[in-house]
């Protein structure tokens, strides 16, 4: 009998651990269907006592898994290999390496995940470093944006395969053909350091729909599928994208609550002003994917909520459910044998 599909939980990660994990566990599996399991892996006693408080003690479809250590979210990712070898990060990840689990999914350290998964699970042939990927919303639908921080210097050939990576999740996710754009200073070919030219050389050469070069407000247009970047440039963006949304939001806020008038006008636009925020929610986004790995890692926000966390596990079951490594190592297997026949 085939097992059902598995997802090991880091259920000690992020900034309040099982009191986020277990509850989303648990609305993931309210939606599901039998075929999913989940293992939950911590200390033990913590996660027990948490399933109880919410009377799922016992669920038949929820496996804990005892780790006896956690991985800090200051910790540096050094440390996090070296000492912390029984730690409820490494404990999950080690699960998808022994085909206990199809996924991981943590909030924790994001620096410490990414070198346990690449030490555990090793990188897929082709691929020199691993990739940090997220879903962002645009004017029309959603981007995929890679690399957010896992490479700080990465070369033109790397981001060469950030965008195979990044177009293979795109089509995971119902893009036939992603349009593929490289992040830089300007759209003209002139602009941009020597690494963004070679790559975009790279790209045009490749079997990938590249478009060019992509600005920083072309993000949230709609005009690109993937956008592929270094991960220093990758992380400063994104972060400063969210600055941005609080910003909104905060003026937002504090003009509505100005007088008697505008509060009112308040009440008269809640409607939109909760759709607004919906289309926004980051939550809604939460999950981004650790491409290049020889097995599915997700990572959470470490403030994630419940519903944030659950998302993520549904990004992980998605990328099981469609073979995202297999369908990358594909990829990369048929750009290497172009490359050969030229």
């Amino acid at each position: 009998m085939t097992r059902p599909l598995t997802i090991a939980l880091d259920g000690m990660g992020g900034d309040v651990g099982p009191d986020v994990v277990v509850p989303a566990a648990l609305r993931v599996l309210k939606t599901a269907g039998d075929a999913l399991r989940l293992i939950l892996v911590g200390q033990e006693d913590v996660l027990l006592a948490r399933l109880a408080e919410f009377k799922a003690k016992g669920h038949p479809r929820i496996v804990v898994r005892h780790a006896s250590q956690l991985v800090s979210m200051d910790e540096s990712p050094a440390q996090a290999l070296r000492v912390k070898k029984d730690s409820s990060m490494r404990v999950a990840i080690n699960l998808v390496r022994q085909g206990e689990a199809d996924a991981c999914v943590s909030a924790g350290n994001t620096g410490a995940l990414m070198a346990t998964a690449r030490f555990v699970l090793k990188t897929s042939l082709g691929i020199d470093r691993p990739a940090i990927c997220t879903t962002l919303p645009t004017v029309r639908g959603h981007t995929r944006v890679l690399d957010l921080g896992a490479n700080v210097d990465s070369k033109a050939e790397h981001l060469l395969q950030f965008a195979v990576m990044g177009s293979v999740l795109a089509t995971v996710n119902g893009i036939e053909r992603p349009r593929v754009g490289l992040l830089n200073i300007g759209e003209e070919d002139i602009k941009g350091n020597e690494q963004v030219k070679e790559a975009a050389r790279l790209l045009a050469a490749s079997d990938l729909h590249y478009i060019g070069f992509v600005e920083g407000d072309g993000i949230y247009l709609d005009d690109v599928d993937v956008v592929v970047c270094d991960g220093f440039v990758g992380n400063v963006a994104l972060k400063s994208s969210e600055g941005v949304a609080k910003l909104v939001r905060h003026y937002m806020v504090q003009e509505f609550k100005r007088n008697a008038l505008t509060r009112l006008a308040g009440l008269i636009a809640l409607p939109v002003l909760r759709a607004f925020r919906r289309k926004i929610d980051p939550r809604r986004y939460n999950g981004a994917s650790l491409l290049g790995l020889q097995g599915i890692v997700v990572k959470s926000h470490g403030g994630a909520d419940d519903l944030a966390f659950a998302n993520a596990i549904q990004v992980a079951i998605l990328e099981v459910e469609q073979e995202v490594p297999r369908r990358i190592d594909a990829h990369l297997a048929a750009l290497h044998a172009e490359r050969q026949a030229l």
